[in-house]
């Protein structure tokens, strides 16, 4: 173990050499990818943050105390009831987004696994789905009244 202020042979960082460089590449090259993303990152929550706190306008008018500071006047209650139609019709536009979401990377790979399980698989996931749009079809979901 060298003393503090004594030089440390060559031959004992035979570790730091192997553990910074594998097969040619820097490991710290390939971390530098990792730290520029994350002080760009942390750059824009910052920036994104301070930048309003110094440019928006410091307004002390009678509606500053109001729940929602939109310029508009607010009108009625908040607390009223939708028709259910519009929640349904939420579901149904989540099945059509979860099925382009689940299928897209299916079908990126499938020439790799093309075969009769990988059709009926992908068929399966189809017909389900389809079966929640064909309910709410048949309940005449996307007829606007």
């Amino acid at each position: 173990m060298p003393i503090i202020g004594e030089a440390i042979p060559a031959c004992q960082l035979t570790w730091v050499r192997d553990f910074l460089y594998t097969d040619g590449m820097s490991l710290l090259h390939d971390y530098a990818y990792v730290a520029g993303f994350l002080i760009i990152g942390i750059g824009f929550v910052v920036v994104n943050t301070v930048l309003p706190l110094l440019w928006s306008p410091r307004s002390l008018g009678e509606r500053r105390k109001d729940p929602y500071e939109s310029g508009e006047v607010p009108v009625g209650s908040a607390w009223i009831r939708f028709d259910i139609n519009y929640y349904l019709f939420a579901l149904i536009f989540l099945a059509f987004d979860v099925e382009a979401a689940f299928l897209f990377p299916v079908l990126l790979i499938y020439r790799e696994m093309a075969g009769f399980a990988a059709l009926f698989e992908v068929a399966l996931f189809l017909a389900l789905l389809s079966f929640a749009i064909a309910y709410a079809w048949k309940k005449g979901l996307f007829t606007w009244k």
